[in-house]
C-alpha cells in the first residue's frame, strides 16, 4: 500500500494536523505515523503535485474487454472520481495492481503483498524512522497495524515504458497500534514492469 502506503522511499513530513480527518482514541499522532508508512509502501511521495493533463491519443478498452479488470472482487477498495472507460490499457493494468495491493492490505495477505512489492522496497515514518519491506509487513501481518479499507479518490496514472505512477488521494480506515482513525492524504505510488507484471518500487 504498494504499491504504499512510505514503502519504497524517503516520504516528507505532513506540516499540518489538520490535514488529518476522522481521528479518533489516544495515540492519534502514532496512528498517523503508521497511517503515513502504508503510502510509502508503494514508493508513495506525498506532496503536493501539480497534475498535467493526459495525452490525447489514447488506446482505449473495448468495453467488452473491461472484465478483465473487475475491481468488484476488491470488496475493501472503493475507487471513485475517474472514468474507468477513458483509460488505456496499460493504465487500467496498473490501477488494477494498485487496488489488488490495497486489497491485499486489509486481508494482511502477505503471499500477494509479497508478490506486489519490490524486495527493497523501504518505508519512512514521519518521525525519520525507517523500515524495510519485512519489517512493515511483520506490523501488518501480526495486526498492529490493521487497515479495514481503503479509499483511491481521483486516481490519476501515467505509464512511460515500464514506469508508471498512480496519485490519488488515500482514504484510510485503520486500526494502527491501538488507535482507530480515518485518514486522508494525497501521495504518488511508483511501479515498474517486471516480467509482465506491474511491481512497487522505490520513487
Amino acid at each position: 500500500m504498494s504499491s504504499s502506503f512510505s514503502s519504497r522511499h524517503g516520504v516528507p513530513a505532513l506540516k499540518r494536523r489538520d490535514q488529518v480527518a476522522g481521528q479518533e482514541g489516544r495515540g492519534g499522532s502514532f496512528a498517523l505515523l503508521a497511517a503515513l508508512t502504508l503510502l510509502m509502501l508503494c514508493g508513495c511521495s506525498v506532496l503536493n503535485l501539480q497534475i498535467t493533463p493526459e495525452p490525447t491519443a489514447k488506446t482505449l478498452i473495448p468495453e467488452d474487454e473491461m472484465t478483465a479488470y473487475d475491481f468488484s472482487i476488491f470488496p475493501n477498495v472503493e475507487i471513485t472520481g475517474v472514468d474507468l472507460t477513458a483509460l488505456t490499457e496499460e493504465q487500467h493494468s496498473v490501477l488494477y495492481q494498485a487496488a489488488r495491493y490495497c486489497e491485499a492490505m486489509t486481508e494482511a495477505d502477505m503471499d500477494t503483498m509479497r508478490k506486489i512489492v519490490s524486495e527493497d522496497m523501504t518505508f519512512r515514518h514521519m518521525s525519520g524512522m525507517r523500515q524495510t519491506r519485512e519489517e512493515y509487513f511483520a506490523d501488518v501481518a501480526d495486526g498492529s497495524l490493521r487497515y479495514y479499507t481503503i479509499g483511491m479518490e481521483k486516481p490519476i496514472v501515467r505509464v512511460d515504458g515500464d514506469h508508471a505512477t498512480v496519485t490519488y488521494t488515500s482514504v484510510l480506515n485503520a486500526n494502527a497500534y491501538g488507535a482507530r482513525g480515518t485518514f486522508r492524504m494525497q501521495g504518488t505510488h511508483h511501479y515498474e514492469k517486471r516480467n509482465d507484471a506491474w511491481i512497487a518500487v522505490n520513487p
